[in-house]
């Protein structure tokens, strides 16, 4: 895991409960995209499992993930594709 990818799962797990938390550095699919950097680190895929997004809309999920790696942004994070699930959701997803 990268060093992004691993600071990225820090600040969702600290933000969300007894969160499962899996990051994955896209950044290598990007090559020449807008945002992309030689070094890469730039385009991510998250899902996270907690039961703290349950009765929260998927809009104010991607919110709060967003708010929790805010300072990743600032910092050269370009793309984040996020699933975000309660453990039940996650469960009927397989």
């Amino acid at each position: 895991m990268t060093d992004r990818a691993q600071r990225i799962a820090t600040c969702l797990q600290r933000a969300f409960a007894e969160a499962e938390v899996a990051v994955q550095d896209d950044s290598a699919q990007h090559a020449g995209h807008s945002g992309a950097r030689p070094g890469g680190e730039t385009h991510y895929s998250v899902r996270v499992i907690s039961p703290a997004f349950a009765g929260l809309s998927r809009v104010a999920r991607s919110r709060a993930a967003h708010e929790a790696v805010a300072a990743e942004f600032e910092t050269g994070l370009h793309a984040l594709s996020l699933r975000l699930l309660t453990p039940e959701e996650a469960a009927k997803a397989g």
